[in-house]
């Protein structure tokens, strides 16, 4: 229902209906005291700010869906405040000067392996060529949650941790890393 909702929203806002809407409005009506008055400047200072709201639209969609796969595929079968965690260290490496500067490049961020001599990326899913198919309700969960990340409406904080692996798997770069919350199956790291 959301999707459906927002795609009405990005229909009605793309810079080719507003032109055919203004084209059709302009043709249907004498327009002339309106381009002599200043209504021109008008127009086009209009047609101008939907034309950036909608860019601005589209990127924050973009942004949030990223965060929202990230979630899904990193937090699956975490509690919900594990969910949240992950969300927020992505949030946290868009923050960090050591990162990329938006969520998308976080989360398709890859490094240079020397010791498997290849790229890998910094979400292990990423790595995988084709991810399962989403299950509806976690995915709906996963989209709500990190709406929340993203607004900054978090029921858990996890500071300001960069980094997470699986209880399961001992990393050496955990070791110089200080712990500040085992949460679910995940243990975070500043």
């Amino acid at each position: 229902m959301l999707n459906i909702l927002l795609m009405r929203i990005r229909y009605k806002l793309d810079p080719g209906v507003l032109l055919r809407n203004l084209r059709f409005f302009c043709q249907t009506r004498d327009l002339s005291h309106w381009l002599f008055g200043g209504g021109f400047i008008l127009i086009m200072g209009t047609i101008g700010f939907f034309i950036v709201s909608s860019i601005a639209g589209s990127e924050i969609s973009r942004e949030l869906n990223c965060l929202t796969l990230n979630i899904y595929h990193e937090a699956r079968g975490e509690p919900t405040a594990g969910k949240y965690a992950v969300g927020r260290v992505t949030l946290n490496r868009v923050n960090s000067r050591h990162y990329p500067d938006t969520i998308c490049e976080v989360v398709y961020q890859k490094r240079w392996d020397t010791i498997r001599k290849r790229y890998v990326g910094a979400f292990s899913w990423t790595e995988i060529g084709r991810p399962p198919t989403l299950e509806p309700k976690a995915w709906e969960q996963a989209i709500k949650i990190a709406e929340d990340v993203y607004y900054q409406r978090l029921p858990y904080q996890v500071g300001q941790a960069l980094f997470y692996h699986a209880d399961h798997i001992r990393p050496s770069w955990a070791r110089k890393k200080t712990r500040v919350a085992k949460i679910g199956r995940h243990i975070f790291y500043n």
